[in-house]
């Protein structure tokens, strides 16, 4: 049985025409770029889509056109600052807050920095 993610193009070039014609149909049409509208155009579930790793055949050719929904999205993010723009960035994985949880003293930093100059010198 195959594999739901195997697409129906005979090569990359036919998928890569495919997903153009989805990009050039928005833009004629003025419709938005979204995940959901990729998939129909591809005849793939939007969860097929999601699931594509680097071990799938067209994996490049996916990952770029995912890419061009994501710069949709932060453009229009941009220009709007519309709440479901910020949504759809976070489930491409996306985040609106520091999660690094180090703190950083700026006047230690000076002094390490200053003594450190200060060695390289008298070396």
């Amino acid at each position: 049985m195959a594999s739901e993610k195997t697409l129906k193009f005979k090569s990359a070039k036919d998928l890569e025409q495919a997903i153009e014609a989805y990009f050039d149909g928005c833009v004629e049409d003025e419709e938005p770029v979204t995940i959901t509208g990729l998939a129909l155009a591809l005849n793939i579930s939007r969860e097929t889509l999601r699931d594509y790793g680097p071990d799938d055949v067209y994996f490049s050719l996916i990952k770029k056109a995912k890419l061009r929904v994501q710069h949709a999205y932060e453009k229009r993010l941009i220009k709007r600052g519309n709440s479901g723009d910020v949504f759809a960035l976070k489930n491409f994985g996306w985040s609106d807050k520091t999660e690094n949880g180090k703190s950083f003293d700026m006047k230690t930093a000076l002094v390490e920095f200053s003594d450190t100059k200060t060695e390289d010198v008298e070396k």
